[in-house]
């Protein structure tokens, strides 16, 4: 019996099935993986190159597999000079039984230096290439092996144009693009409104050398906003010093603050160094700032007055320069009048004030929060990368996220991990929302006990249903109605299962 056909067939079927699955990853990274994947696996190449161009960035997107640094490094000189130029600049497939003995190749020094055999080389249109080397087992690419890598090249042609429009209609939709070019944001994550003023704050502030009071939810990210400014002041690289106010016994504070002379009390066996000596030059940032004791906040006066202070238990002033950045999610105007707080080290604090969003006021930068802590989470633990499903992304925005960017830091977390149960290499709404019904379920039927967000999911469910059928079912008005887009309607639609009645 002869399998050898049927076999090609379902492996050409499969080949062409992924192919077409292709056009469903909007992310670059994700799709070069996908894209490299799928080739290395119909050619069985032992290395493999895939470069898109990447407009108005200075590097494209590029991946490779089975290339060690030196070799990758040849290989995307090679762009401009070499084997892949010539297909790109012929706009032709190259394919070779061995570069090192093909007249063609043989003068190239990257052939000569890294003995290449058996290559395969294909344009994207203009707009990138596709590098095989090697075949596994050993010997030349077939025919076939070409006629697969020519229709994913073609393919990938219309998905590269794809991500272009789509990186220009991101770049137009991200208010916060003119103040990055002013100011360092390593890993600063969001492109709204809100986060635009707040990094305009953050470029006016960061030279000044003024005492700094950041306000606003708890889990906003006021932390990183306060790392930017040291970042982008000249107090960097001096220390950057962190204090959570709110995590010390109030017996504590004081020498953790300020250090303490030895037998200041029974924990000082020795000089203890505090916060302040430690950021001398640098920042000293104090979170949850509220909570600081009223004898630790005359202290803290002192020193934003006169850069002078009192370790516990010294007669000898120090001396420190410290840029202080406080932080607080209690209404410090409120704490005044109750007698919590100083109203002399307020006013001292509130010379230059900067207030975080909760995530609800940016609630556009959710679904890319979203997809930062999905890599960085399979990047720290090692796992499966994932991608964030449409139908996810839709739903994280529609949810409430009273913690802010911590909840939903966590509640990312804990779906990638379930989502690895799956292997399959997206994350869906359920892995972030395992109590919430799921498709096909009534969604006006809780289950005992509802969480938070699975009440709050059958809430956006029943009002959409509601609002659909009061229209008809026209999706135009009724997205007017809940002052949502068409496409994150149809999105909730499908993700909720909802159907109209008849059909």
């Amino acid at each position: 019996m002869h399998t050898a056909e049927p076999d090609r067939l379902r492996a050409e079927r499969d080949f062409y099935l992924r192919l077409i699955q292709l056009a469903e990853v909007a992310d670059p990274p994700a799709l070069l993986r996908e894209a490299l994947s799928l080739v290395v696996a119909a050619t069985r190449a032992r290395k493999a190159y895939v470069e898109l161009e990447r407009e108005g960035a200075a590097e494209p997107w590029g991946l490779a597999q089975g290339f060690d640094e030196a070799e990758l490094v040849n290989v995307r000189a090679g762009i401009s000079r070499g084997i892949v130029a010539d297909a790109i600049s012929g706009g032709r497939t190259l394919r070779s039984v061995s570069a090192l003995n093909d007249p063609r190749f043989a003068s190239h020094q990257s052939v000569q230096a890294l003995r290449i055999e058996a290559v395969l080389c294909a344009p994207i249109g203009k707009l990138g290439v596709v590098y095989l080397q090697g075949r596994q087992p050993n010997g030349p690419f077939a025919d076939e092996d070409q006629a697969l890598v020519e229709l994913f090249a073609r393919h990938l042609v219309a998905l590269a144009e794809r991500l272009q429009l789509q990186a220009r209609a991101e770049a137009a939709l991200d208010h916060t693009v003119a103040v990055r070019t002013q100011i360092k944001t390593p890993n600063f994550i969001g492109r709204s409104r809100a986060m635009a003023d707040v990094l305009r704050q953050v470029a006016l502030v960061s030279p000044l050398d003024m005492t700094v009071l950041i306000t606003g939810p708890s889990g906003t990210g006021k932390t990183a906003v306060a790392r930017l400014i040291w970042l982008n002041s000249r107090r960097h690289p001096r220390p950057f010093i962190e204090l959570n106010c709110a995590t010390l016994p109030e017996n504590l504070v004081e020498s953790e603050l300020f250090g303490a002379a030895q037998g200041a009390h029974s924990a000082a066996s020795r000089k203890m160094t505090g916060k302040v000596e430690a950021a001398d030059g640098g920042v000293l940032f104090l979170d949850e700032i509220a909570e600081l004791p009223l004898s630790a906040q005359a202290k803290l006066l002192q020193l934003l007055q006169s850069k002078t202070y009192y370790a516990l238990g010294s007669t000898r002033q120090a001396t420190a320069d410290v840029r202080i950045i406080a932080a607080t999610s209690v209404d410090l105007k409120k704490a005044v009048a109750e007698k919590r707080f100083r109203e002399d080290l307020y006013y001292r604090l509130h010379v230059v004030p900067l207030k975080m969003p909760a995530l609800a006021e940016r609630a556009e930068d959710v679904p890319v929060l979203a997809t930062w802590f999905v890599e960085e989470t399979c990047k720290q633990h090692q796992l499966q990368p994932l991608r964030l499903s449409a139908a996810c992304a839709a739903a994280l925005q529609a949810a409430s996220w009273p913690g802010n960017v911590r909840e939903l830091g966590h509640a990312i977390e804990a779906a990638v991990v379930r989502a690895q149960l799956d292997g399959g290499g997206l994350l869906e709404t359920r892995h972030v929302f395992p109590e919430a019904p799921q498709r096909g379920q009534s969604p006006t039927s809780p289950p005992p006990e509802l969480s938070f967000q699975a009440a709050t999911r059958q809430f956006q469910a029943r009002l959409v249903g509601e609002t659909l059928a009061a229209v008809d079912w026209n999706v135009s008005v009724a997205a007017r109605r809940l002052d949502l887009t068409r496409s994150h309607l149809y999105n909730l639609i499908r993700e909720f299962d909802l159907r109209r009645p008849g059909s």
